[in-house]
């Protein structure tokens, strides 16, 4: 064991984010962290990371170790480059820089500074920080990244700079990894790459993802649920099937407690009642102090919050009647999505390409043919950078920059069309939930009203305060909620979706690939997640090597 995690209680002024969180860690182990948005996965790596002290407990590391985490926030990063960002982050690389570069001009016959200076020379060749700068260069290239190793860390994106996080953590050779959703800006071959490296890495991980390419190979998966935490032995699949073994045994508890509440409460009146027609004292009190002990057994019981309860699907299909039985009656809220599903619509081009090839300065592929109609999906792959996004922006008209070098597309414009993108437009950041809603739907010349308002904001899982937050400030999670909500907004009937899993937690993922499987529109999307690509299916078009 090289960590013990016993957190008693954190919380946020009077709200109590979790209690009673305990795990540990072994050598070399590789951890999944899943849970809903909101649980709290990234509270707790700050405690791991030791950014958060302001909790009740104790994170106890074995003597010596290592530890690095992924940055949440970037700050005065000043003129840093990505390359020294990247060195400064990596344990004993600037001190052992410092010495190796400093010490031959200043140690003169001082014997101490010379065994530093051997020890620090074998030490920095030992780590492999002679070929550092190339290594990370390479990787940052296998990223998507090439040539941003000298530009300024803080013109990058905030996708850009997770995949910089990722190949810090790469190329730290720590004790302990605490990677925070790597792969949410990574295509196949990079998220390949990173699962690749962590299969075979020395050190032990700690990885918040709800990518299940990841989640496939893990050793073990921890669920922060109801302010405590869950541990699942092995990968994903096997996450499945445990779960729902002990959601099915967690059920029949919780129906035994709802049984015994209102058994106590038919108690305190059988109770009241008998104490009310005695006449003897003794009996009296015989009854009161039965009366009291239901009670006090009663507040205790119903003070006892409802567990979270949630099945995936498949697993969900196959219980017996009985536990089916609960799970309806018990399961978790998910976010609600409306769909049209009417198999009568014709199959006329919605969008056609034919030898298309498009680009700015230079061509970004030729060639391209598509041929999508109603009630089909067609996938769009390619690496990052490979012209996927410009295709779509080119098909929607968003950037006239665009230019076409060879053949011909078109969309059919009678058709109402959904987009959701990677990332909420900067034009909503501050507005409030609620005043983003609606200007999403009057942007589309739709109806909306406060009613409609607060039904999306309840089928979506957002809560009343939700809507007075601004969308700047809302978790990614509730961003790609609000995705869903702008995409859904005029009943469309082609649907584009770019990387639509990012951000949503497991349930959620689930719920838009059931709803997308009975959507009777066409689908035109961009995944990186292979579970998804297997349930959307459709025509594969690639675009670029």
């Amino acid at each position: 064991m090289i960590a013990d995690i016993a957190i008693a209680e954190k919380s946020f002024g009077p709200k109590l984010l979790m209690s009673g969180i305990k795990f540990a860690i072994d050598a070399k182990e590789k951890v999944g962290v899943v849970g809903r948005n909101g649980v709290g996965k990234s509270t707790l790596f700050g405690i791991l990371a030791g950014s958060d002290t302001d909790f009740t407990g104790e994170v106890t590391y074995r003597r010596g170790l290592t530890v690095v985490a992924t940055a949440q926030e970037h700050h005065a990063i000043g003129k840093q480059t990505v390359l020294q960002y990247v060195l400064a982050g990596l344990p004993e690389y600037t001190e052992l820089s410092r010495i190796v570069e400093t010490y031959p001009s200043t140690m003169g016959d001082d014997m101490r500074k010379i065994a530093q200076y051997t020890e620090a020379l074998q030490r920095f060749d030992d780590k492999g920080f002679y070929q550092i700068e190339s290594d990370i260069e390479r990787e940052l290239e296998t990223f998507q990244l090439p040539g941003i190793a000298h530009q300024p860390f803080a013109s990058l994106s905030g996708g850009q700079k997770r995949l910089v996080e990722v190949v810090k953590i790469m190329h730290s050779q720590a004790d302990l990894a605490l990677i925070d959703e790597p792969t949410n800006h990574m295509d196949f071959v990079a998220k390949k790459q990173f699962i690749d490296w962590m299969n075979q890495a020395p050190e032990a991980m700690l990885v918040i993802t709800h990518d299940r390419d990841v989640l496939a190979h893990v050793d073990r998966i921890i669920e922060l649920k109801d302010g405590g935490c869950q541990s699942f032995k092995g990968n994903y699949d096997a996450y499945l099937k445990q779960n729902a073994h002990s959601t099915g045994t967690a059920m029949n508890e919780f129906e035994l407690i709802e049984k015994r509440i209102v058994n106590l409460k038919q108690k305190v009146i059988d109770y009241q009642r008998l104490k009310e027609k005695s006449r003897n004292p003794q009996t009296i009190q015989k009854f009161k102090r039965l009366e009291q002990v239901s009670r006090t057994e009663l507040a205790e019981l119903q003070a006892k919050e409802k567990p979270t309860f949630w099945i995936d699907k498949e697993s969900a299909e196959n219980l017996n009647y009985k536990v089916a039985a609960q799970y309806d009656k018990f399961k978790a809220k998910n976010i609600r999505m409306t769909m049209k599903s009417d198999g009568s619509r014709s199959k006329h081009v919605l969008v056609s390409a034919k030898q298309l090839s498009l680009g700015y300065d230079t061509p970004l592929f030729t060639a391209i043919n598509i041929d999508l109609r109603e009630g089909e999906a067609l996938e769009l792959r390619g690496r990052n950078g490979a012209g996927k996004s410009t295709l779509i922006k080119s098909l929607l008209s968003l950037d006239n920059s665009i230019q076409v070098y060879q053949g011909e597309m078109s969309l059919d414009n009678h058709i109402r069309v959904g987009v959701y993108e990677q990332e909420v437009s900067p034009t909503y950041f501050d507005m409030s939930l609620h005043d983003a809603i609606e200007r999403v739907y009057l942007d589309k010349n739709q109806a909306i009203n406060e009613t409609k308002i607060r039904q999306l904001m309840s089928d979506y899982l957002f809560t009343e305060s939700d809507g007075q937050v601004p969308v700047a400030r809302l978790s990614g999670g509730q961003k790609a909620r609000l995705q869903v909500i702008a995409m859904l907004a005029n009943d469309p009937q082609l649907l584009i979706l770019d990387e639509p899993t990012n951000h949503l937690d497991l349930p959620s993922i689930e719920e838009l690939e059931t709803a997308l499987g009975k959507y009777g529109g066409a689908m035109l999307y961009v995944s990186h997640d292979d579970y998804f690509r297997q349930a959307m299916g459709g025509d594969v078009v690639q675009i670029g090597m």
